[in-house]
């Protein structure tokens, strides 16, 4: 009696791939703590902690200093703020940043393939180039957007349908990929699946989440190139697929 052959994976066009930057693509969350630590520091504030800078994770840096500016009673105007803390920041950036190795995997699998790619961040314009150029992603994420060229930061949708423009692709083509709530969230006011890989895990019944079509709850830890690959392959599931997460905080 014969049996059938394993159904193959279904090739679809190569959909267009838009990357948050900063917990997704690169570990940069531990210099913009320290960039925040201090600017707060010279500000009279000498207690700032991880704990506080994990609830500003996905919002945009201008964002969160006005919501600093008004928490701590700061008289510094937010433009000063902002260039002080981008300052601390490309410091801290340019001497190191890390790559998630299977996130540098996943760029050049998605390159080789011909997906278009592009990078929607909250972060200042100088501080993406900067980290881009200092890990060698520029040679392949070559389409830059910033919060600062749009109305709007995450959650709203701005950053990823000025990405869609710019790759000149229909947003519901597109998958984001994302580590934060307000992310996801932009993703999903987009109209544009997601692959979510949450960065604290504390955050990963948010739910924004809920709405991704690839959850891996475990974050870095659980992601692999190869996972998110042969969803794209498939052309992304309607319902959320999850992959097991082992606890702690994901991206450590």
């Amino acid at each position: 009696m014969s049996t059938s052959p394993a159904s193959p994976v279904t090739s679809v066009p190569p959909a267009p791939v838009i990357f948050d930057l900063d917990g997704t693509l690169v570990d940069s969350e531990p210099n913009y703590y320290e960039a925040g630590r201090r600017l707060l520091a010279d500000h009279g504030v000498p207690d700032f902690s991880w704990e506080h800078h994990t609830r500003f994770i996905g919002i945009g840096t201008r964002e969160t200093l006005e919501t600093l500016r008004r928490e701590f009673g700061l008289d510094a105007p937010v433009e000063e703020l902002l260039a002080g803390k981008n300052r601390a920041y490309l410091e801290l950036a340019r001497a190191h940043t890390e790559v998630f190795p299977e996130m540098r995997v996943f760029v050049e699998r998605l390159s080789a393939a011909g997906h278009p790619m592009a990078v929607a961040s909250g972060s200042s314009r100088a501080a993406i180039e900067a980290v881009l150029a200092g890990t060698g992603l520029d040679a392949l994420l070559t389409t830059v957007v910033s919060a600062e060229e749009v109305a709007h930061g995450k959650p709203e949708p701005d950053v990823f349908l000025e990405a869609a423009r710019r790759l000149g692709v229909a947003p519901a083509d597109c998958v984001v990929l994302e580590d934060a709530a307000p992310g996801a969230l932009a993703a999903h006011r987009a109209g544009m699946r997601c692959i979510a890989v949450p960065y604290v895990a504390g955050t990963v019944d948010d739910p924004a989440f809920a709405r991704a079509g690839l959850l891996f709850k475990g974050g870095q830890g659980e992601f692999t190139a190869q996972a998110a690959h042969d969803w794209l392959r498939r052309g992304g599931t309607a319902a959320v697929e999850e992959r097991p997460g082992r606890g702690g905080r994901a991206g450590s």
